[in-house]
């Protein structure tokens, strides 16, 4: 049994979670109870990592952010923090034997945002595997519970999903990140002229991740897979209704999913893992 800090570590973990993301929070609510507080916890982390660098204006962000990394370090050094969003994270890393990799590597695509406001690209890359595929990875610890041989053979299929939601995550704000922070994460784009050409070759590398990715979906406990398939498709309704519109829409306006489609999707997935559906 946890005690009362470690609860109301995870507790404010999930508050995150629910205040930040209503698609995640969906796709958390259909794994099994067991898997909720990791996840959370993972969310928790990575999002306030995200919310140094991105809203943080009026501090200094390099110092806040070096302060959240040296602060994460100690905690899973020393299985204890005054921080709750970091208390909950090292006891998932500690527990599941999350790779120190990821977290570095995570972290250092945080960095990258300080500064980059264009990439090359093997920068893009690096910056897609730091920002959004270890973070796959570490979900993917939690899921796979100490099974190594079985991590390894989803890791593949796990990092172009994380790819996938990734790019299509550029793509849809690709207003806000030139407007708001300069930056433009598609290597050799340029935003003021953005062309339909462009915006297809994104489009192939991204159905490119999605079709590697379900291969790996398939093969997840049942007590994981319908919420990743949830986020697979919602992701995958997202991205087709994008590819739909012209490059001039989506950098005049950022493309959504409705709350109601939402339950609907979560719905569909729910019943198509019921059913052993998925494919």
């Amino acid at each position: 049994m946890k005690s009362l800090y470690s609860q109301t570590a995870f507790d404010c973990s999930k508050l995150i979670t629910n205040s930040y993301s209503t698609s995640f929070s969906l796709g958390i609510k259909t794994l099994n109870k067991k898997y909720h507080e990791p996840i959370y916890a993972i969310y928790g982390f990575v999002r306030y990592a995200d919310e140094i660098v991105d809203t943080f204006h009026d501090h200094d962000k390099k110092a806040l952010l070096n302060q959240f990394k040296n602060d994460t370090y100690k905690s899973i050094e020393e299985g204890i923090s005054l921080n709750p969003v970091l208390h909950s994270f090292q006891e998932v890393v500690n527990e599941y034997k999350i790779d120190h990799h990821l977290i570095e590597a995570f972290l250092i695509s945080m960095e990258m945002d300080l500064f980059k406001k264009d990439y090359s690209d093997p920068e893009y890359k690096k910056y897609i595997y730091g920002s959004a595929e270890v973070v796959g990875l570490m979900c993917l610890k939690v899921f796979c519970e100490g099974d190594e041989e079985y991590y390894q053979s989803l890791l593949a299929p796990a990092r172009s999903l994380g790819s996938a939601f990734q790019k299509v995550n550029f793509l849809r704000d690709i207003k806000s990140d030139y407007d708001e922070r300069g930056r433009v994460y598609f290597p050799g784009v340029d935003f003021s002229n953005f062309t339909e050409q462009d915006k297809q070759k994104i489009e192939e590398d991204i159905s490119i991740d999605f079709q590697n990715s379900l291969t790996g979906i398939r093969k997840l406990p049942k007590g994981v897979r319908s919420g990743v398939y949830l986020a697979y498709i919602y992701y995958t309704v997202l991205f087709k209704k994008i590819t739909r519109l012209s490059p001039e829409r989506i950098k005049t306006k950022r493309i959504r999913i409705p709350n109601f489609r939402k339950l609907l999707l979560l719905v569909r997935s729910y019943l198509f893992h019921k059913l052993d559906l998925v494919n």
